[in-house]
């Protein structure tokens, strides 16, 4: 079966993109050119960074209309990721919020892609 390992948001300079998030992820990009940047993290998932400019098929759509998640392991881990985005100076796009599924907050990239930080609720 086939199964998605690999995610790449359209950005518009990939070497300013791939600095923002080795500082969010804390690694450096596999690669790093001017049109094409590329993350394997430690649970082999990757994340291209790929300049908007440059797709082919052109894309129609950019920034925003997808979220990145990031699952994390309780609610305080939530509220420490949500302060320590903060002080980086990351556009909060929905503030620390209870929602069905667990507690939450959305935070942008340079690009406008949405960042979602949660935690399913405790048992």
């Amino acid at each position: 079966m086939i199964q998605p390992n690999f995610v790449i948001l359209f950005v518009a300079n990939p070497p300013d993109s791939a600095a923002f998030y080795s500082g969010l992820l804390g690694k450096q990009p596999v690669e790093n050119s001017a049109t094409f940047a590329m993350f394997i993290l430690d649970n082999g998932w990757k994340l291209g960074l790929w300049a908007k400019h440059n797709v082919e098929p052109a894309a129609t759509v950019t920034g925003g209309g997808t979220e990145v998640v990031f699952t994390v392991g309780s609610y305080d881990a939530v509220r420490e990721a949500c302060a320590e985005w903060t002080a980086r100076g990351l556009p909060i796009a929905q503030p620390v919020t209870q929602m069905d599924f667990g507690l939450t907050f959305v935070a942008l990239d340079p690009d406008g892609h949405r960042l979602r930080v949660f935690a399913r609720p405790p048992a």
